[in-house]
C-alpha cells in the first residue's frame, strides 16, 4: 500500500490539485503563489496531523491531512487538504487551506 504523503506528493507533482476559494484567499492574503504552496508540499517531511471532519456539504465524514513544508526560498507553509475521487478513477488533492505557517518561523 502506498504511503499517504507519497500519494499526496505524486498528485501535486502531476498537477492534480484543486484549490478551494478559501485556500486561494489565504494564498493571496499571505503573498504566496500556487507554485510556492506546491513546493512546500513536495518538500514536506511528514504529514503533521490527520483530522476526521464532517463535511458541511456531505453527511459523511472525511479525512483531512495537515502538511507543513518549506519552499525552496525558505517560506514555511501550512496546508490542509483531502483526497477527491472523480468519475470513479481520477484522484485529486483538494487544498482547503494554504497559508504561511507563522508558528514555525
Amino acid at each position: 500500500m502506498i504511503n499517504t504523503l507519497i500519494k499526496i506528493k505524486q498528485l501535486v507533482f502531476a498537477g492534480n490539485v484543486i484549490f478551494t476559494k478559501k485556500a486561494e484567499i489565504e494564498i493571496a492574503r499571505d503573498g504566496l503563489t500556487r507554485e510556492l504552496v506546491q513546493q512546500a508540499i513536495l518538500n514536506a517531511p511528514a504529514i503533521n496531523k490527520t483530522i476526521r471532519s464532517r463535511s458541511p456539504r456531505q453527511a459523511r465524514s472525511e479525512t483531512l491531512y495537515v502538511v507543513v513544508g518549506i519552499t525552496y526560498i525558505g517560506i514555511v507553509i501550512y496546508t490542509k487538504g483531502k483526497f477527491l475521487k472523480r468519475e470513479g478513477k481520477e484522484y485529486y488533492y483538494v487544498l482547503i487551506s494554504s497559508k504561511r505557517d507563522i508558528e514555525n518561523f
